[in-house]
């Protein structure tokens, strides 16, 4: 066998390896959401999510991919891989907006969005970052350094997240009388379960993006960067926790679960290029930026049942960031850039998409929908039928 045939073999094989650890995060996502919602509005997270998985990747297929790179053309493994990789991607920014909208967001509507977000808002995103470059040469030209998409992927759902909460407006009673109602989760541990399968399904998005592990070199940055991948979650979950104790004397183990997914979400950036100490720093940050994050927006009525808002989109900016700051290679503006430029575009593009399908099918459930559950009125199945249903 030639070398070159060996080492397309080889990269294939990871690619669709990575591939299917990253298709884990489907299920992650929906068994977190599921485990912070109320029971009566389970079902409803869980076919959202189904739904989002699938209508997003058949977009992207059909459309979608194209937009971004501009050709399926790939010398160095299978095109077939090399889309199923980057399908993977596409679904995580959806999840991340769906959570954040969950127990009062209507399925039609989100879907025709979910197609406009895979067939074109996350294509173009790509395009300018990872793929074609249709805006190479001019001043919006940027140059940001983004292995796994802390930008890319997560501030992009986040940004889109932030649009639909201005839209669609926070459940009913969730601040009623100027207070802040806490609506606990529903079922801790599916909400441990989803978060360890997003931990583990990071390991492929990360460790996947190198794009090779077929030489002495690409191998062992694919290892290191799984480990700093690993490394930035620990760091999260710990001052997390840390924190937590710290400010209330209890370990909320929902808050230590997102600080894990802060962590991991701030180091997805740029794992390859740390050294083993710096994503114990990045990951710590994060950790922290969520437990205080989470109140803040609160205190501002951006109602974000699952907190994405604090875990993609505010840990999304400091992970791009910070590759700016702990890598002596990486321009700190050229990362500035690259967070405006992509945050202004998903956020002014994804607000206007959403308020004229709102103008025609509103997004969000009517009040007396929301006592009675989404699983009755979206789904026709409730998770919890002997469950006695409460506001």
């Amino acid at each position: 066998m030639l070398e070159a045939d060996f080492k397309y073999i080889i990269d294939t094989f990871f690619t669709l390896f990575a591939m299917v650890l990253i298709i884990f995060m489907v299920p992650g996502f929906a068994m977190l959401e599921a485990g912070l919602v109320r029971t009566k509005n389970v079902s409803a997270v869980l076919t959202t999510n189904i739904m989002i998985y699938a209508i997003a990747s058949m977009a992207f297929l059909l459309i979608g991919y194209t937009i971004a790179f501009g050709s399926w053309e790939n010398s160095s493994q299978s095109i077939w891989a090399a889309f199923l990789f980057q399908m993977a991607f596409v679904g995580k920014t959806l999840n991340i907006m769906s959570g954040g909208v969950s127990e009062r967001v209507r399925m039609i509507p989100l879907a025709i969005f979910t197609v406009a977000m895979g067939a074109v808002i996350y294509p173009l995103v790509v395009n300018i970052s990872w793929g074609a470059d249709i805006i190479a040469g001019t001043m919006l030209d940027i140059d940001m350094y983004d292995l796994a998409g802390s930008t890319v992927i997560h501030s992009t759902g986040g940004w889109a997240l932030l649009a639909a909460i201005l839209i669609i407006g926070s459940r009913k009673g969730r601040y009623d009388n100027g207070k802040i109602r806490v609506i606990p989760a529903s079922n801790i541990p599916l909400v441990t379960l989803g978060a360890l399968l997003l931990w583990i399904g990071w390991f492929g998005f990360n460790g996947g993006s190198v794009g090779s592990i077929s030489s002495v070199e690409s191998a062992n940055t694919v290892a290191k960067t799984i480990m700093n991948t690993n490394t930035a979650g620990l760091a999260g979950a710990i001052i997390a926790g840390f924190i937590m104790y710290i400010r209330y004397k209890l370990f909320d183990i929902t808050m230590v679960l997102n600080g894990a997914l802060g962590g991991l979400v701030a180091v997805t950036a740029g794992p390859d290029l740390y050294d083993m100490y710096t994503p114990i720093l990045i990951g710590a940050v994060g950790g922290a930026l969520v437990v205080f994050a989470v109140p803040l927006f609160d205190k501002l009525k951006l109602d974000d049942p699952v907190g994405a808002l604090s875990v993609h989109l505010v840990n999304g900016i400091w992970g791009t960031l910070a590759v700016g700051i702990f890598v002596d290679s990486v321009s700190f503006m050229a990362q500035l850039k690259g967070v405006v430029v992509i945050g202004l575009f998903v956020f002014i593009t994804s607000f206007v998409v959403l308020f004229i399908i709102n103008k025609f099918i509103k997004f969000r459930a009517d009040d007396d929908i929301q006592v009675e559950g989404l699983d009755v009125n979206e789904c026709g199945v409730e998770a919890y039928p002997e469950f006695k249903r409460s506001i």
